[in-house]
């Protein structure tokens, strides 16, 4: 039988991060992972998910040239950052942070 102090639930923060630039994912999770730690929060990740990739195939020509296609794919990179007992100074942290343009956060409790 568990113990009291084990059946307790940790609480959790789920942040779900998504861009289309590598680079910008990166720096981005950095920051937002100094931030929690600099409120003494305890962070696992950034974990990598895998790479969305959109391909558009699209015809050069309409009429004379049909077979001509022209191909474009666009890159959604995604990171996962779970904060372990988020309080409310973090939660405040979180939300006055700059993130650049481009990256897009979700947050989920859980």
């Amino acid at each position: 039988m568990p113990k009291a102090s084990e059946q307790v639930q940790k609480e959790k923060l789920r942040l779900r991060i998504r861009a289309y630039d590598a680079k910008l994912i990166d720096s981005s999770s950095r920051q937002i992972i100094e931030a929690i730690r600099r409120q003494g929060g305890e962070v696992v990740g950034p974990i990598p998910l895998p790479t969305e990739i959109r391909r558009y195939t699209v015809n050069r020509s309409t009429f004379v040239h049909k077979k001509s296609r022209e191909q474009f794919e666009m890159r959604v990179h995604k990171r996962l950052i779970d904060i372990l007992n988020p309080g409310q100074k973090i939660i405040e942290s979180l939300t006055d942070l700059n993130l650049p343009g481009g990256v897009d956060v979700e947050i989920k409790t859980g």
